[in-house]
């Protein structure tokens, strides 16, 4: 298990396989605020802090089952 106090601004977010989802702009309680201009719809979107798989190497690993938000880019 990990410290959600270990998520900081501008960490990338990736995906299971390590393919770039997103980068965080702050830690909201229990969800990870994304930037917006890793939104195709220049929207902020969120990623639950249970979809974190692991943290490591300056990066945030989601689990293999995340759902990511529609909107991120790919």
């Amino acid at each position: 298990m990990f410290e959600k106090l270990r998520i900081k601004e501008h960490m990338e977010v990736t995906d299971f396989g390590g393919q770039h989802v997103g980068t965080v702009d702050e830690v909201d309680d229990d969800k990870i605020k994304l930037t917006r201009s890793d939104s195709s719809d220049d929207m902020h979107h969120y990623m639950p802090i249970d979809s974190v798989d692991r943290i490591d190497d300056n990066r945030v690993y989601l689990k293999q089952d995340a759902t990511i938000p529609v909107g991120l880019a790919s």
